[in-house]
């Protein structure tokens, strides 16, 4: 561990199922799909340039991850085949996502429905 954080132990892309495995030295374990990846991107154009801007991104169910970059010893850039590439996952945010996973994808697919968009 990392100052008390959890560290990656291991980082797999699985291309087929496009979906990122990430294993922690706490023993979690979380299988990241694409989409979902996309959608919560840590990039401002995601997230806005404040606290509560946070956009919501339709139309991502078929997007694919084409490939990974490690970005020194904290982070990943994922680069997606609709062009997005921007936002660092620091291995920190990728923990929050694998751990709050179900609820965050839940709160997405309900604003989705909420403004009539789709997946």
């Amino acid at each position: 561990m990392s100052e008390g954080r959890p560290w990656p132990t291991d980082v797999n892309l699985n291309k087929g199922e496009q979906v990122l495995e990430i294993a922690f030295d706490d023993g979690a374990q979380f299988h990241l799909p694409a989409e979902y990846l996309r959608v919560e991107s840590p990039s401002a154009e995601v997230q806005g340039h404040g606290g509560d801007e946070k956009k919501i991104v339709p139309g991502k169910e078929h997007v694919r991850i084409e490939a990974l970059e490690s970005v020194g010893n904290y982070a990943l850039r994922l680069i997606f085949d609709d062009g997005h590439d921007s936002g660092l996952y620091t291995w920190d945010y990728l923990y929050e996502l694998g751990a709050n996973q179900n609820e965050k994808w839940q709160t997405y697919l309900a604003e989705l429905a909420k403004r009539g968009l789709n997946r």
